[in-house]
């Protein structure tokens, strides 16, 4: 029900913001065609209207709109006062090709430089710096040194007003509603998810309890893409109500507060692919009426997460039930380790039902992050005023990705501006302000999106064609062709082939044609503008490759490297501390290290998705099979790392009441996780320096001609057979898991004897269980990320045997020598 509801709203919201883009265009149409003189001659440059308003309004929410037209703003600021004081100091009659190509090219690697303007507005920004330097070579001394500029900057806030515009009319299409909406699609998409999920752990056999679990996945995407989509629009709804930074600056976001509903559900899948065979064993009828109840629960909570209200766990009505008093974690006795799964679905459902003991103190950390800073500060205002000031200087200074993407819109707009005006002089501009939009501060497949402008141009560009042959005679109604066009061109925008950039291009193409009077014939002006076009995507490519001439398929290898060895310094960090000074210190640590590598495997998402996309040309094809196979792996380790976190600092809670009691197992448990730090610490060190290797032929003739030797039997590795697997086996898994349950039931019995609380016994008994859980996952996931770097290996070395210990054993032995 809430899959297709969301498929049928995204259908309308898509429609909306085509009819928005529509009323846009119409407004600048209908200024630039048939308005007053006075008008039609100050916005004498009705082409970057059309592009303005494109950037701006499309897929925009109110709040995007208003941002649009801020970067507008200050992209005029930008290039205005620099442009007048260029043309007052040359003089227009001066500008030739050349010296327009080295105007247009420092001005745009000064507007490109700071880290702090908005991508948009440098992309506006780049086509008025165009228009200036191009109008100018072609009009000569007849260029107004104020008035040429201001024309520029009349037709840039026509663009801006009419997105502006469209926005308000019929009403204003509001980023809140947008997230209050997306709120309910996601809290529905919870709620499902949720029902399935139980569904599928009260399964009375395997193949009931797999389809609930493969229709739950299909929902687990969609609730991602929900959450991102609340995630973009929060910016806009602060430029809606900016009120509430000031009235309500501690709370969190939207999509932060819906995180800490994703991650228990997601735990609660970890916990079911666990599972080895339905039905669960340790599932009683008493347990079944109490996972109902605090499934209720759980549904009143999302309830009111539909409203977008401010909901937490204090705030859920309660249900009077005899069952409610009564704990999942209590009525769950863990008899053997096959039970461990279920136990860790109920810690789960608990977190889903009260919320996480790290996120109840999340102001008290923020404070005490800013009050660290605050010491931080003063401490260095006690070095004296000269490092202070250098300090600062140094943070002033741009960091070399800004500085290397600078001098890439610098170079590429000065080539295409150059070459442009050298074939055709009167429409030199279209090479410049294709690729004027076409800049990301990020990574983009390169060949990919210049293919989809080029596509996107030409497609546009033979579409206004046929519409100006079609009604020949009827010239003012081929305005109304465009209607059609932009509809298909905003779905197109969401097209796994065209996307953004081909979806633009097709748009702007057919405006270009269809939008504008007085501009030749329409077929000599669309063959110029697509060979002008292709000029520009040409200079464009030609400088992606010099100044980032590295693959997206060996960066990939490269982050799948760095994200291993993140993942390593994550688990060298699983320690419980007994210095109750330091626990909180390492259980932040370790949610840091998390966050680590939590980026890195977003980083490594991208890389592939990227390599996904780029031709091959010699090279060897890019296997996004195993690599999206070792980036699932990472995720799940990376979501189970989080839950040690969570574990850590539970039980640094729970214990502090027990200190006796505690300290009798508290090194034995810490033994264990040394234990487990050592055999999976090794196998994430050997993955690393395996991935690393760029080739094994080097590696064996490097070897001979070291005339090193190695022994695989006095390896790193300690005991066992020497053709072992690098990672630890399902015996070491469950050995782990074991001790772990052992642990939890001395600790359990001891806090018995003792009279101790029932309700903080249980915290701990589950606590340790779940640690347990998590820690044989990992390991177990160690085994898989093994498996599937074996088969890319192999992949990539098809005649040779891969034996991840024998590598680690040679690289060994060529590093200790």
């Amino acid at each position: 029900m809430a899959t297709t509801y969301h498929a049928e709203s995204v259908w309308r919201v898509r429609l909306g913001s085509a009819l928005r883009t529509i009323l846009a265009c119409t407004i600048v149409g209908c200024s630039t065609l048939y308005g007053p003189e006075p008008l039609r001659r100050v916005s004498s440059f009705p082409a970057f209207s059309y592009v303005t308003t494109i950037l701006i309004v499309s897929d925009a929410t109110l709040g995007d709109t208003l941002k649009g037209c801020w970067n507008a703003l200050l992209a005029t600021v930008q290039v205005m006062i620099p442009s007048i004081l260029c043309l007052q100091l040359i003089g227009p009659g001066r500008f030739n090709n050349g010296l327009a190509a080295a105007v247009a090219a420092v001005t745009a690697f000064m507007v490109a430089l700071p880290e702090s303007t908005h991508l948009m507005a440098k992309r506006i920004a780049f086509g008025q710096i165009v228009i200036v330097c191009v109008g100018t070579v072609i009009h000569g001394a007849e260029t107004g040194v104020v008035m040429h500029p201001i024309h520029v900057a009349s037709s840039t806030a026509l663009g801006a007003f009419a997105s502006v515009l469209a926005m308000m009319v019929p009403y204003p299409n509001l980023a809140y509603y947008e997230i209050k909406k997306t709120c309910r699609l996601y809290a529905e998409n919870a709620s499902e998810r949720l029902n399935l999920l139980v569904k599928a752990f009260c399964a009375n056999d395997n193949t009931a309890a797999f389809d609930f679990i493969l229709e739950a996945k299909s929902l687990f995407i969609a609730g991602a893409k929900l959450l991102l989509s609340i995630k973009q629009k929060q910016d806009a709804m602060l430029c809606e109500r900016p009120q509430i930074r000031f009235f309500k600056p501690d709370c969190l976001s939207p999509s932060e507060k819906l995180q800490e509903l994703e991650i228990p559900i997601r735990g609660m899948e970890l916990s079911l692919n666990s599972c080895r065979s339905f039905p669960v064993g340790m599932i009683h009828e008493e347990l079944r009426d109490v996972l109902e109840t605090s499934k209720a629960q759980i549904g009143l909570k999302l309830v009111q997460a539909k409203c977008y209200a401010s909901f937490d766990a204090t705030t859920v009505p309660e249900i009077k039930n005899e069952c409610t008093d009564k704990s999942l974690s209590t009525l769950a006795t863990i008899s053997s380790t096959e039970d461990a799964p279920a136990s860790f679905f109920f810690y789960c459902m608990e977190l889903l039902q009260d919320g996480f003991p790290i996120s109840r103190n999340s102001e008290c950390v923020v404070k005490e992050k800013k009050k660290t800073k605050m010491e931080e500060l003063s401490g260095s205002q006690n070095q004296g005023k000269s490092m202070n000031l250098l300090e600062r200087g140094l943070l002033i200074l741009p960091s070399s990705e800004s500085f290397i993407f600078a001098l890439k819109c610098s170079i590429s707009l000065g080539l295409a501006v150059l070459f442009g005006l050298i074939y055709n002089r009167e429409n030199g501009y279209w090479s410049g302000l294709t690729i004027a939009i076409s800049f990301a501060r990020n990574r983009q497949a390169t060949f990919t999106v210049a293919n989809a402008r080029a596509q996107g141009t030409a497609m546009g560009s033979v579409y206004g064609i046929l519409c100006c042959f079609m009604f020949k005679k009827f010239e003012n109604l081929r305005f109304l062709l465009l209607l059609p066009w932009i509809i298909f061109t905003s779905f197109l925008r969401h097209s796994r082939m065209y996307g953004e950039a081909g979806s633009i291009s097709a748009v702007i193409g057919a405006l270009l044609i269809l939008g504008r009077k007085n501009y030749g014939t329409p077929t000599e002006f669309a063959i110029t503008r697509i060979t002008e076009a292709t000029i520009g995507l040409i200079c464009f490519i030609m400088v992606e490759i010099l100044c980032q001439p590295a693959r997206a398929a060996t960066l990939a290898r490269t982050q799948l490297a760095q994200s291993l060895e993140a993942l390593e310094e994550g688990i060298k960090d699983i320690t419980l501390c007994a210095d109750q000074k330091k626990k909180s210190t390492k259980s932040r640590a370790l949610g840091d290290k998390q966050n680590k590598l939590k980026s890195h495997v977003l980083k490594l998402e991208n890389f592939i998705a990227e390599a996904e996309k780029e031709p091959n040309f010699w090279f060897l094809p890019f296997n996004a099979t195993c690599y999206r196979k070792l980036l699932g792996s990472l995720s799940t380790m990376a979501d189970l790392l989080l839950f040690v976190a969570y574990k850590i600092e539970s039980l640094s809670q729970a214990s502090e009441r027990y200190g006796v009691v505690w300290e009798d197992f508290h090194e034995q448990i810490n033994e264990e996780l040394e234990l487990f730090k050592e055999k999976v610490g090794y196998s994430m060190k050997c993955f690393e320096e395996v991935i690393s290797i760029k080739s094994f032929t080097v590696l064996e003739k490097e070897l001979q001609k070291r005339n090193i030797s190695y022994d695989v039997e006095l390896g790193r590795l300690p005991n066992k057979d020497v053709h072992r697997s690098v990672s630890p086996d399902e015996e070491d898994v469950l050995e782990i898991l074991s001790s772990f349950l052992q642990h939890s039931n001395e600790v359990a019995n001891k806090i018995n004897t003792d009279e101790g609380d029932e309700k903080l016994k249980s915290q701990i008994v589950v606590c340790l269980n779940g640690l347990g859980f998590c820690i044989s996952s990992l390991t177990r996931e160690t085994t898989e990320l093994e498996k599937e770097l074996k088969e890319l290996l192999k992949w990539e070395n098809p005649t040779r045997n891969i034996n991840l210990y024998e590598i680690s054993c040679k690289l060994n032995a060529l590093y200790k020598k």
